[in-house]
């Protein structure tokens, strides 16, 4: 089995897909489109991307991908998030601080704390800053303790992100749906067409009658025009089970369009 992830080695994506498939091969992507890519061009079995954190909220890509081509989750991981400050040389010597955007964000109060004048250089992924930072002294990256490990660099800070309690959210994209475990859950994306009053509640009063949970829902554009959303919904649930079934086929004649993203076990 091969597992198209976020690379280089030492990525908080490659520990996501380790977690979900110990045995996996793992296939490094430059970013998160080449990695969706990867599993479209029939390079890999499965692709690994980020989809939420717990800080920063959805990744905004991840969710404009799921719209754009035709994507089935089959799974999801939890993977708790710990960013270390990672350099060759000491406090003194960084002039530069690499990261992934999410993880600058993540640990902006750190930063304007310890290192106001510092340049702050966004990259692809936290690995590849440490990968980048490997080769100065003056540079160091926002990375994972792994990343020191594999690239060589000193820990010189753990734990530095603004709220300790850090999770990223990651969904396993295949090609078939995986049956009914009993703790599952479903993604789809609705969009309403015609955003005339109470549209929304329609549709949600669907879920509500089956007394169906929402565990997450979230308007995107839909680049058409200012004002014109789509909304991704999850629900808990598998397709499988008749309530889910029937409660999306009442929807569906209600909305310009439903797509369903998949159903898959859920990680909480």
């Amino acid at each position: 089995m091969i597992l198209a992830t976020l690379g280089p080695e030492g990525s908080y994506s490659e520990k996501a897909a380790k977690q979900w498939n110990k045995s996996g091969e793992m296939h490094y992507c430059d970013d998160i489109q080449d990695t969706v890519e990867a599993l479209l061009h029939n390079e890999v079995d499965y692709s690994v991307v980020p989809v939420e954190n717990s800080l920063e909220g959805s990744i905004t890509l991840t969710l404009d991908l799921l719209v754009e081509h035709h994507l089935t989750i089959v799974g999801e991981v939890v993977v708790q998030i710990s960013h270390c400050l990672l350099a060759k040389g000491k406090h003194s010597d960084i002039k530069i601080i690499m990261s992934h955007p999410q993880a600058l964000s993540q640990c902006r109060k750190f930063i304007k704390k310890n290192f106001r004048n510092v340049q702050l250089r966004p990259v692809l992924s936290t690995s590849l800053a440490a990968k980048l930072a490997s080769g100065s002294t003056d540079t160091a990256a926002i990375a994972s303790e792994e990343s020191a490990q594999k690239y060589g660099l000193d820990i010189l800070e753990t734990n530095i992100q603004d709220i300790s309690e850090n999770f990223t959210r990651f969904i396993v994209i295949g090609k078939d749906t995986p049956h009914a475990t009993g703790n599952d859950k479903t993604s789809i994306i609705v969009y309403l067409q015609k955003n005339r009053p109470g549209a929304l509640h329609e549709i949600l009063e669907e879920f509500a009658n089956k007394n169906i949970d929402l565990t997450k829902i979230e308007s995107r554009p839909t680049k058409k025009f200012l004002g014109d959303y789509l909304f991704h919904i999850d629900i808990k649930g598998h397709i499988e089970e008749r309530r889910i079934k029937e409660t999306l086929e009442m929807i569906k004649d209600k909305v310009g369009m439903l797509k369903i993203l998949g159903s898959y076990p859920a990680a909480l």
